[in-house]
């Protein structure tokens, strides 16, 4: 069952990608910037039907999206945070190398450092 929603939510996605895609741009990021007064704060334009398509597919895509969320939920078998309770409680860190026979000592000298 689970695969044929998933089936459906691709196809789906599958056709809003290609629905948006054809619809025509309005010109400029959220409507700005002139252009017949066509933009996101404009009166509201006649639906079409890319725009009937988008919302048929978008609606489509939101159910199958929530339907696949339960699904997976009910195969999971419990939340993510019961399963924190088996871990332990403090995790370990590895111990540091000794790194002071690899390093080399400096001259000691009291003259100043000249190039």
């Amino acid at each position: 069952m689970e695969n044929i929603v998933l089936a459906i939510h691709l196809i789906l996605a599958f056709g809003l990608i290609c629905v948006v895609l054809l619809q025509r741009s309005e010109g400029g990021g959220l409507g700005i910037g002139g252009g017949g007064g066509g933009g996101a704060v404009s009166g509201r334009a006649a639906a079409t039907a890319l725009g009937k398509a988008t919302w048929i597919f978008a609606v489509g895509f939101m159910i199958t999206s929530l339907t696949l969320t339960v699904m997976a939920q009910r195969n999971a078998g419990g939340s993510v945070i019961d399963g924190l309770d088996s871990l332990p409680a403090a995790i370990e860190t590895p111990a540091l190398p000794d790194l002071g026979a690899l390093t080399v000592p400096l001259p000691v000298t009291d003259a100043p450092v000249t190039e």
